[in-house]
Formats: structure tokens, C-alpha cells, sequence
């Protein structure tokens, strides 16, 4: 049963203690510290290849990727992906998550009409870690993930980058990104989210007044 407060947190680095998983383990304090439930995950326990040459789903990938899709990710209400930046791009394993999806979405899965809905509507996060600082390193995936969000009626609420090479430098990033994403998890399922169109029904007013 899909569940309203639940938060899944997806590591696309193989590093445990990486900066990504940093980055991922400050999303988690902020999201338990606001009363989710929540739990994160690496995908590399669960994939085991890429998308296939599989038209039909009588042939699935034998890993555990479906475990991950169909019992936690379409269950959360909100998801963080937390990728390195590599080549201006997500992680391999980041990627791969969103092709492999398409194994339980396309016609030939029985059940791919209820994961269609239940793929929708959800509150989706990002968190960049990358050695530069260069504010356009990680536009690429932001722009990729605004698409997918906006493809399944989702809320891609907002994303935190933070700066590091090593293993854990990231918590040196004066910009404070672990701050930051600890923010994030905590406000992931309630942060005020606009996306207007022009023929949008609005206030002239972004927030409310104070009382």
C-alpha cells in the first residue's frame, strides 16, 4: 500500500561513504527529524545490468531491480535521488534506474496500468555532489529530472549540490549543501510547489500573509 509519509532515498554512487551518501545520510536525518519514514538505498545492491533488448516482460532482468521499483519506489511519496556528477551527467546507475522502468510500464507487463498511476504524483528531490563548483556542472540532470517530473505529474520540488573530491569533503563545501539537504528532507512532502501554466488559476500573491 503506498504510503503518504514515506520518503525512498536512491544512492546512484557505489561509495558508501561517498559524498553522495553523505549528502544522502543529511537528507535522511532532515526527513526522520520532520516524522517520515524513511530509508535509503544504493542502487548498486539492486542492479545488475542495464536495460535490455526485451520488448516483452517474459524476459526480466533477474537482479533486484523490481524489488526496488515496485515495493519501495512506487510506494514513496517522495524520492531523493543523490548522484555524483560524472561527464555533466547522472551515474550509470542513476540512469539506469529510470530505463529500467520501462520493463514494468510497457504494455506487455500485466500489471502496467497500475504502476502508470502509481508512478505519478509524487515529490522528487535531487542532490549533486561533483568536484567542481561550477554552477552549471549539474544543470543536465536537473533539466532531465524537471522532465521527468513534469512527464508523471510529479513535484520536482528543488535539489542541493555540493562540492567535493574526496570521501566526505563535500562536508567542507562552505556553501553547507549537508545543511541543505537535511532542509530538504525534512520540507520534501510539504514545501509549497507552483508550476503554472498561462492559463493557471492563481493568487496575485506567491505566500501568504504573515499573521
Amino acid at each position: 500500500m503506498d504510503s503518504p509519509s514515506s520518503i525512498l532515498i536512491l544512492v546512484g554512487s557505489p561509495r558508501r561513504d561517498g559524498n553522495s551518501a553523505l549528502l544522502a545520510r543529511a537528507v535522511e536525518d532532515g526527513a526522520r527529524e520532520a516524522g517520515a519514514e524513511t530509508r535509503v538505498r544504493f542502487l548498486d545492491d539492486y542492479l545488475g545490468g542495464f536495460l535490455g533488448d526485451r520488448t516483452h516482460y517474459s524476459d526480466p532482468a533477474t537482479d533486484r531491480y523490481a524489488e526496488l521499483f515496485l515495493e519501495e519506489f512506487l510506494p514513496a511519496a517522495g524520492v531523493v535521488f543523490c548522484t555524483p556528477i560524472y561527464w555533466y551527467g547522472m551515474s550509470a546507475q542513476t540512469k539506469a534506474f529510470f530505463d529500467r522502468s520501462f520493463t514494468y510500464y510497457s504494455n506487455s507487463y500485466p500489471g502496467h496500468a497500475d504502476v502508470l498511476t502509481r508512478m505519478q504524483g509524487k515529490r522528487l528531490a535531487l542532490t549533486l555532489a561533483s568536484e567542481e563548483t561550477y554552477p552549471g556542472a549539474g544543470l543536465g540532470i536537473v533539466q532531465q529530472m524537471q522532465e521527468f517530473a513534469r512527464y508523471t505529474h510529479s513535484a520536482f520540488v528543488g535539489y542541493v549540490h555540493g562540492a567535493g573530491n574526496r570521501r566526505g569533503e563535500v562536508a567542507h563545501d562552505p556553501r553547507d549543501p549537508l545543511t541543505a539537504a537535511r532542509r530538504l528532507g525534512a520540507r520534501l512532502l510539504q514545501w509549497p510547489y507552483s508550476d503554472y501554466r498561462i492559463d493557471t488559476p492563481r493568487s496575485h500573491e506567491v505566500w501568504a500573509p504573515a499573521a
